[in-house]
């Protein structure tokens, strides 16, 4: 496994997954007659970012943790959305500017030094462990929290439409 296809692929993918919640989310609310800002800004706690700062969290995450790995600068984001169609954009755009990314300049992090600021802290970590220990679990946390408040807000989705399995499912016998 390269360190390009345990991460580009993989951050592309999930973020596909979490634009296909917001999917549902949004007919979710049409057919409930829910003002989608109900759920935009719904919260699991109210110490706990909204969903609409798990989607912007979970796409900065994986588009500056692309960015450093391939040791470029991320495009900015103003964080100014506030529906699931401008969510829904954010996500692709980050899309494309993690497919600009080249297979050499990723695979050749492994062992380079990351060095990131952490709040009052600076985190070192090589390329592959702040892939295996910062970027991905960061990623999964803020799509599965996106997750958890939809289905807390009794949006009808599922482990496969977390997983994004939906095209691998057939009729069985």
């Amino acid at each position: 496994m390269s360190m390009y296809s345990s991460s580009i692929p993989v951050f592309v993918r999930h973020l596909g997954n979490l634009s296909g919640l917001l999917d549902s989310a949004a007919s979710y609310a049409a057919e409930q007659d829910i003002d989608e800002s109900v759920l935009s800004n719904a919260r699991l706690f109210p110490n706990m970012h909204p969903l609409i700062k798990q989607v912007q969290i979970a796409c900065d995450m994986v588009k500056r943790g692309g960015a450093r790995l391939a040791e470029v600068e991320p495009p900015a984001d103003e964080d100014d959305e506030t529906t699931f169609a401008e969510l829904k954009t954010r996500i692709e755009c980050t899309q494309e500017f993690l497919q600009s990314l080249t297979k050499e300049s990723i695979n050749s992090s492994a062992d380079r030094n990351i060095v990131m600021p952490a709040g009052p802290y600076e985190l070192t970590f090589s390329g592959q462990e702040y892939l295996d220990l910062w970027i991905l679990p960061n990623m999964y946390f803020h799509i599965s929290a996106t997750y958890n408040i939809l289905r807390h807000n009794g949006v009808t989705i599922g482990k496969i439409d977390f997983l994004g399995l939906g095209s691998f499912l057939t009729k069985g016998p």
